[in-house]
């Protein structure tokens, strides 16, 4: 048999012609391998390897890595669940900050005994180090099986996807799709813990790309369940509690009047939190924060209009506009800038500025020139009335050291999070993390001629950010606001698509923009047209 050579960290070894990527990571010794990955593609361990390469291999550090690790962990899941409980329907409902909420519908209601229970089978399968079979369906026959399994969503959203071949998994007699790749066997799942909500709810939570191989504390941050969960029923009364049903609207010409109804929905949150704040009397700062692409400026912009037609003065304030000059910027531990950080905030003119304003001054307000690195002040003058509220947005506006010196009283907190209450499948949600990062690529690209890969290269060090700054914060917030609309990423697609596809094999981002050009395929093209003038979403698309 002919003989091939695969190179691993300079070391380079000779291998049958068809040798699984599986078999060469043992032969180099590695644990917690989830995909290879040669040049900037990215294949799955059971393929074979037909040529002379180079191979690296891909455990959870990696974004490829997580997004494989979380779906084998919901697939062991559903798997333990169903064979313990054959009548229970296993949803997963979304992510959650470290976790993966999902929700089993039975008769019974679970304890935290019955939980250790699916813990403990969870367990065992990886103990048995049981594979998960790779198998390529005509879509018609993909089709069928979910029909006749009564999951007609999964029917429908293969009957809407361009492919011929749907690529499925197995684990143990069990077959289904989680829109990733999976690793080779259960052994490599084997870092997990189970959260029990109650309500039938458990947070599945497993190492992710900034916590490394360990798992990361979950917090509950109940805030963000309820809102989620508010915004569910609602889709639920709309009868669109699945992408088919969205796709069924377009493809019907009456997806017009959903955009509105789901544009209404938004603004009755915004009035809902205007009427909270109007009714403390004590309060004269109202401050936003949000991850990267989360919708703050708009959201404050909206915010002040309704505040205005109640008779109100409202003023916004950027943190942005109060970085420190570039030179002076704090690095991380790369040598790098860190824009993240709450150093990078010129603290002492921030606090000097709000409490000249609270005093009654008029105080001349700088803004930040970013091609430039440095604060300009050009004549922005602004002063507090008595009818006036101060709304500031940014990274920290949770966080008290931003603010330590003014009296919570004066303080309303509003975190946004834009999470997309409308699921792909049961077993298949929009991931937060996806929905931000397809806005910021839209964004970035409009607004600065960003290249996709320069975004997703930033991404990262975004996130980490978010970690550090905003997270640990949420539980202070006085509410949260979801600025994601449910028909959103019908209309991301049109501008994405082109975007994603012209990054090259040659980019180290390839493998990433693909994954995203196929999670988009099933959503059907929405004309932006129809997205009103004043909508979060033209934070991102223009």
């Amino acid at each position: 048999m002919q003989e091939i050579k695969v190179t691993y960290q300079n070391q380079t070894i000779n291998v049958s012609k068809g040798t699984l990527y599986y078999d060469v990571a043992k032969k180099f010794h590695l644990e917690n391998t989830l995909a290879a990955q040669v040049g900037n593609e990215v294949f799955s361990l059971d393929s074979k390897i037909l040529e002379n390469c180079t191979v690296s291999f891909l455990d959870v550090t990696s974004l490829a890595g997580y997004k494989i690790y979380q779906g084998a962990l919901k697939f062991l899941f559903y798997v333990s669940v169903k064979e313990l409980y054959p009548d229970a329907e296993v949803l997963f409902l979304h992510s959650v900050p470290k976790g993966i909420l999902s929700e089993i519908r039975i008769t019974q209601n679970l304890t935290s005994d019955d939980v250790s229970k699916i813990k403990g089978h969870m367990a065992s399968i990886v103990e048995k180090k049981e594979r998960f079979y790779r198998y390529h369906l005509d879509n018609q026959d993909a089709y069928h099986y979910f029909m006749n399994r009564h999951e007609e969503e999964k029917a429908y959203n293969i009957q809407n996807t361009p492919k011929e071949v749907v690529t499925m998994y197995r684990l143990r007699d069990h077959l289904n799709y989680f829109y990733t790749m999976m690793p080779y066997d259960t052994k490599v799942i084997n870092r997990f813990e189970l959260v029990f909500l109650g309500r039938n709810r458990i947070v599945l939570v497993c190492p992710n790309v900034t916590s490394g191989n360990h798992i990361p504390e979950y917090v509950h941050y109940e805030n963000i369940v309820a809102n989620f969960m508010s915004t569910k029923k609602w889709l639920r009364q709309m009868q669109v509690p699945y992408l088919s049903q969205m796709n069924y609207l377009v493809s019907t010409s009456a997806i017009q009047d959903f955009i509105y109804s789901n544009e209404i929905v938004y603004e009755q949150d915004l009035i809902k939190a205007c009427d909270k704040i109007v009714s403390m009397r004590d309060v004269r700062m109202i401050l936003i924060a949000g991850p990267s692409s989360s919708g703050k400026t708009t959201t404050m912009k909206r915010i002040s209009a309704i505040l205005r037609s109640r008779g109100y003065d409202p003023i916004g304030l950027s943190t942005d506009d109060f970085f420190v000059d570039r030179e002076d910027t704090p690095k991380n531990d790369k040598g790098e800038f860190d824009y993240e950080c709450l150093q990078a905030i010129d603290l002492e003119l921030f606090n000097q500025t709000l409490q000249d304003l609270l005093n009654g001054k008029v105080v001349n307000v700088p803004e930040y020139d970013f091609l430039n690195g440095k604060k300009v002040f050009k004549g922005k003058k602004v002063v507090l009335k008595e009818n006036s509220f101060l709304l500031i947005e940014g990274l920290h506006c949770l966080n008290d050291d931003l603010v330590p010196y003014i009296d919570s009283k004066y303080k309303f907190k509003i975190y946004l999070s834009p999470f997309i209450p409308l699921n792909i499948d049961r077993h298949n949600y929009i991931s937060t993390l996806d929905l931000r990062l397809i806005r910021r690529i839209v964004r970035d690209n409009r607004t600065r001629g960003k290249k996709v890969d320069q975004t997703i290269a930033e991404w990262q060090v975004v996130r980490s950010g978010e970690e550090k700054y905003i997270f640990p914060y949420v539980y202070q917030a006085d509410m949260i606001i979801n600025t994601a609309l449910a028909y959103e990423i019908g209309v991301l697609k049109v501008y994405a698509d082109p975007l994603l596809f012209s990054v090259g094999v040659d980019s180290v981002y390839y493998s990433e923009s693909r994954r995203l050009i196929d999670y988009l395929q099933v959503f059907f093209t929405i004309p932006s047209e129809f997205v009103p003038k004043d909508s979060v979403l033209r934070e991102f698309i223009g």
